[in-house]
């Protein structure tokens, strides 16, 4: 309830000053909707983008002018398919209870393996500890770095693994890359998440936020312990480019470029600039009550491989 209190405050704050004409929020925790409702009192003219929404969809999207999301679901079919392309023949998928409780995860995993059966993968479940049990993130680490060559060994190198879990990624990515098999992308694509990490790149402070560094720097270090063309992942963080295409598409709202407040085309137009490639964007549909949120988009990028 506090962090809803600080949310509406700092909204409103931020809305105080008459030279804001636009608000972002990344990542648009509970409180953001309430806190809209209370800047339009006065300011019903303001502009809301909304990325990475932690409140419901049928909330967020009647408040905010666009909503940004990675397509979760969308990657139960694209992960297998870039998998395939990058020679797999098996795709492992690690997780725990906790984890296939979610719903969303749950969808995916399902969605996961009916893409495999129709591509001609063979999908196998693993159960990890989960991270918050009693052997901790150690533990599960642990498991992984045991589990995979494991793995390897009973279904090849044209194997590819994904995980649910972010503390995972690092010795997933370790021990991929040491048993010669294949990994389609983390949980949470983006060349930040784990590679730096699990390869043991260095970013001087003049590099930090360098994309392309970190891009090449991957390449390098997987090219030289002999995994080229097994990985991949999305080319920028999403949530960067969330702060970066909504700071682009709020400008050329305001600056009378776009038809409406919500202009998909535009806005595609302006995210597929930033991250140099392709982009996905289709509107939310809520299966259950059989609704489309027209100003609610999700996202699936175009892989970069390594």
């Amino acid at each position: 309830m506090k962090e809803q209190e600080t949310t509406i405050a700092n909204t409103l704050t931020l809305a105080s000053d008459p030279e804001v004409k636009a608000i972002i929020f990344i990542q648009a925790v509970p409180g953001a909707s309430a806190a809209i409702d209370k800047v339009r009192e006065k300011r019903p003219e303001m502009l809301f983008i909304a990325g990475v929404p932690g409140e419901d969809p049928a909330m967020i999207a009647g408040k905010a002018d666009v909503i940004l999301q990675a397509d979760e679901l969308g990657m139960g079919k694209t992960v297998i398919e870039q998998a395939k392309k990058l020679g797999a023949k098996t795709f492992v998928h690690y997780s725990f209870p906790r984890h296939m409780s979610y719903e969303l995860l749950a969808q995916r995993r399902e969605l996961f393996k009916k893409t495999c059966e129709s591509l001609g993968l063979k999908f196998v479940d693993a159960t990890a500890p989960d991270p918050t049990g009693d052997a901790g993130v150690p533990g599960a680490q642990q498991f992984i770095l045991e589990d995979v060559p494991r793995k390897v060994q009973e279904y090849g190198k044209d194997t590819a693994f994904f995980s649910t879990n972010c503390a995972m990624q690092e010795p997933l990515i370790k021990s991929v890359l040491a048993q010669g098999a294949i990994f389609p992308q983390q949980c949470c694509p983006s060349p930040y998440h784990a590679y730096p990490g699990a390869l043991g790149i260095q970013i001087p402070d003049d590099k930090k936020g360098d994309v392309q560094f970190i891009v090449k720097e991957i390449e390098k270090k997987i090219a030289e312990k002999g995994g080229k063309g097994k990985f991949s992942t999305w080319p920028v963080p999403v949530n960067m480019l969330f702060v970066e295409a909504g700071t682009e598409y709020a400008m050329q709202v305001l600056e009378g470029k776009t038809k409406s407040k919500n202009d998909k085309a535009k806005l595609e137009e302006v995210i597929q600039k930033v991250l140099g490639s392709k982009i996905n964007i289709t509107p939310l549909k809520d299966e259950k009550v059989n609704k489309t949120y027209d100003n609610y988009y999700l996202l699936l990028s175009d892989y970069i491989n390594f």
